[in-house]
């Protein structure tokens, strides 16, 4: 979902009024970011506090290149990584993961064995239908067991764009709450679901009520849902006892649109890029009786703050044996304080760009080749920018692109590089670079090998449904990342 998609964000339609309303009797932030600008590496930075260089989600098999988790892929989330969940079981929080997962699916990534206590959902994106031979279809999983596959028992009608997993995943959430309060238990909810993500999907309720066509159905009954989520802590009397935090893992996907994609406001370019469209995201903090309605926060924001937010809020102490890049947002949330610090946009395995304070500085540019933007695929739809929106890798670490993001949000105009606030910006971020670089120790890539062996043929729970498929032959080889 992108920055653009919501009413309060400036979305023309407003159609997302739970989300409006969930902001206005809390605190949104304008200026906060995924960890990276792909699902896989964002959602890892999220749960671990860590940027994705340093728990091993990146590529090293070519320079900057963009790299997830589909299904042939052999690696996964370490066991050396202490998720968010795992902490929180010393608090005695249970948690539930209600949808995509995306941070491995062989048995050793399972979200189980890394703190969850339960799960519904998928290890993978809801791509398909496949054949069963050449591929599988994505399994569903109920907590340690697959109990169906996408496109099977879970139907997804590409054609209509009719599916029901939002509902299912809606009810998924409401049991677990209400389970959790009548037991007396903390608990930890991450509801992840994907439904604006390509195949776009809605039910039957939603399809073809916005006024954006499919992927506005699929936004607003993600907006009703929370807006049912939020009722419900209402209802039960444990609202101003839990903190709700609705965000994104990327920008939205323009490659996708009109049909399928969503709006990253006045930000360059979308999903896949390091520009502000790829990597800036909607943020939204609800608790009442704690955060006074309608505030702002221009604090500098990353979902990696979810997780040492979410530790302070338990009570409980960060990880000593590594660094944890995530900032506790409580001081800037209930006291207004507002904390220097960089936000590093990573694609793949180099820093593309940091931002220090209102200055952005380019240290490579790079949308995707030549050789697929004359096919099609074009990350910034309508947005070239000369010598910004670049179709080859450009290196600028002598001298970057610096751009004000509060003067020049859609990074259009680049400051002259003789100017005096040019350099000055440049005196700022060098030093902060230097020791980020230096400092820097990179995980074990996770995301190098894959291996068609690997992917979801027999997933555990197979042969009750019998739903299991034959490998094929084991034959590990470089994944291909293009972009």
């Amino acid at each position: 979902m992108g920055w653009g998609d919501l009413g309060l964000y400036g979305e023309p339609s407003r159609e997302t009024p739970n989300l409006d309303q969930m902001a206005a009797e809390g605190m949104f932030f304008p200026n906060f970011y995924s960890a990276n600008p792909l699902c896989s590496p964002s959602r890892a930075a999220l749960l671990s506090g860590r940027l994705p260089i340093r728990s091993g989600f990146y590529t090293t098999n070519a320079h900057a290149r963009n790299a997830y988790t589909p299904q042939e892929i052999v690696g996964g989330i370490p066991d050396s990584e202490h998720l968010l969940p795992e902490l929180l079981k010393e608090a005695g929080y249970v948690s539930k993961i209600v949808g995509k997962w995306h941070l491995g699916h062989r048995p050793q990534f399972h979200p189980l064995k890394h703190g969850f206590d339960e799960w519904f959902g998928s290890p993978n994106c809801h791509f398909g239908p496949y054949d069963g031979r050449a591929r599988p279809n994505i399994p569903v999983y109920r907590d340690w067991e697959m109990v169906g596959r996408f496109y099977e028992e879970f139907p997804i009608n590409l054609k209509t764009g009719e599916a029901n997993l939002t509902q299912i995943y809606l009810q998924e959430a409401l049991d677990f709450i209400k389970t959790q309060q009548a037991q007396q238990h903390p608990f930890f909810l991450y509801w992840a679901v994907d439904a604006t993500h390509a195949p776009v999907y809605a039910s039957k309720p939603f399809l073809g009520t916005s006024q954006r066509g499919r992927y506005g159905d699929a936004v607003r009954e993600i907006d009703d849902s929370i807006g049912k989520i939020l009722k419900l802590l209402q209802g039960l009397g444990i609202a101003e006892s839990t903190f709700v935090f609705f965000t994104s893992d990327n920008g939205a996907a323009l490659i996708s649109a009109p049909s399928q994609g969503g709006s990253n406001g006045p930000f360059l370019c979308g999903k896949q890029t390091t520009f502000e469209g790829g990597m800036r995201e909607p943020a939204i903090a609800w608790w009442p009786g704690h955060i006074p309605a309608g505030q702002v926060s221009h604090q500098l924001g990353s979902v990696m703050d979810l997780f040492t937010t979410s530790l302070a809020l338990a009570g409980l102490q960060l990880p000593s044996d590594r660094v944890i890049d995530g900032l506790d947002l409580l001081p800037a949330i209930l006291q207004g304080q507002l904390i220097d610090r960089p936000i590093f946009y990573y694609r793949g395995n180099t820093l593309m760009a940091v931002t220090l304070g209102q200055y952005k500085s380019h240290f490579w540019t790079w949308t995707n080749s030549w050789e697929e933007f004359s096919q099609g695929v074009d990350f910034c739809p309508g947005q070239n920018v000369s010598g910004v929106t670049t179709h080859t890798q450009k290196e600028h670490t002598k001298l970057p692109l610096i751009f004000h993001l509060g003067r020049d949000p859609g990074e259009r105009f680049p400051l002259s590089f003789t100017s005096a606030e040019y350099q000055d910006a440049l005196r700022r971020v060098t030093p902060v670079i230097q020791q980020h670089q230096e400092t820097l120790v990179p995980g074990q890539p996770q995301l190098n090998v894959c291996n068609r062996a690997v992917m979801n043929w027999a997933p555990p729970g197979c042969e009750k449904l019998g739903k299991c498929l034959k490998p094929p032959e084991s034959i590990p080889e470089k994944c291909s990342w293009p972009h």
